[in-house]
């Protein structure tokens, strides 16, 4: 738990920081001065940072780093910024963010948020938001804001938030900056792989940038492991496991050797883990005449397995939570713990 302590230490002040998708430039600033502190060659490119150890391609790992929020598109008129950023013509409908759209609009109503210079993290000011709707032409989230009629097209607005720790689970808006806390925190205990932190993976975007890196630097078959969060409906069924792997999503199998492999680990370590792919499917097949079936999920991994034509495999390790996409997101610390364990596993510490 002393480990585990350190990392949510670290998420407390990474989580404060804003990261609304499409401006995520001054959060790249502060994990640099996280991974530079801890020892790790850090590199930028446009929308990735690589952090890197002495043995770059031994184990690598990816988590995005980008946080829903909104965007000022007009005077005192704000969006939902991962639409905005993602030109939504570029989203295909099978990933969860897009088919949460319609259930999330009354989530954000008096929830506090702070406007941000986007290269440097500069304060703009605060307010909250007074009351949000669907615009059928727009196809977007549209919100009213109190305080913040300053503001000119561009500048992104963040949810402010800090973590919350509470009995046995920790709450915020954890996606995805808990995870991400995890690879900078692998640095400090000796990791000598590469850790790939990719901008607005809420906009389907950061697949691109990491494989453009890919076809620079790596090798003819590249293996990754991308960490994320794993919504869930209640604490019911995100506690029935640990960890949450996969064989696939919505745009490509897995890798299997790897997936089977992180399997193997799991059990080895006397950890619960399931398949989310088969969860979906079996919620899917208990459908009542009518009812909509739910997708299998557009994750960073299945984008760029498609794209890169076998240059790149791998699979997903992700941590089970509520209240997705939310200031209330919560995870257990059982699955926190968890989750650390099998990292240094596949980190070789």
């Amino acid at each position: 738990m002393y480990e585990l302590n350190e990392v949510l230490d670290l998420l407390k002040i990474m989580i404060r920081e804003p990261s609304v998708v499409g401006a995520e430039h001054s959060f790249f600033r502060v994990l640099q001065r996280e991974l530079e502190e801890r020892g790790a060659k850090v590199t930028w490119y446009e929308g990735l940072l690589v952090a890197q150890g002495n043995d770059p391609f031994s184990t690598m790992f990816s988590a995005h780093i980008d946080r829903h929020g909104l965007i000022c598109t007009g005077p005192d008129e704000f969006q939902y910024a991962a639409f905005v950023a993602g030109n939504r013509s570029d989203l295909l409908g099978n990933s969860v963010s897009e088919q949460l759209i319609s259930k999330i609009v009354d989530r954000f109503d008096t929830t506090p948020v702070m406007a941000y210079e986007p290269w440097s993290g500069a304060y703009r000011g605060s307010g909250k938001i007074a009351s949000s709707y669907v615009c059928e032409r727009r196809n977007n989230l549209i919100f009213t804001l109190e305080g913040m009629q300053h503001l000119v097209a561009g500048t992104p607005v963040a949810f402010a938030d800090k973590l919350k720790i509470s009995g046995n689970s920790v709450s915020g808006q954890l996606d995805n900056v808990l995870t991400a806390a995890y690879l900078v925190h692998l640095f400090s205990l000796g990791f000598q792989g590469t850790a790939f932190f990719t901008a607005q993976e809420e906009a389907g975007k950061s697949w691109r940038y990491l494989l453009e890196w890919f076809r620079r630097f790596g090798s003819r078959t590249n293996r990754l492991v991308v960490v994320d969060t794993s919504p869930y409906p209640d604490r019911v069924e995100a506690d029935r496991q640990q960890l949450v792997l996969r064989h696939k999503d919505a745009n490509a199998e897995f890798d299997p050797q790897l997936t089977a492999s992180l399997a193997q680990l799991c059990e080895s370590s006397s950890l619960t883990y399931s398949y989310k792919d088969s969860y979906i499917e079996q919620k899917n097949a208990a459908l009542q005449e009518g009812q909509s079936p739910q997708s299998l999920g557009s994750t960073e991994m299945g984008r760029i397995i498609a794209a890169s034509k076998g240059m790149v495999t791998g699979t997903t390790l992700q941590i089970p939570t509520t209240g997705y996409h939310t200031m209330e997101e919560t995870a257990s610390l059982t699955s926190c713990e968890a989750f650390l364990k099998l990292l240094k596993r596949l980190a070789g510490l």
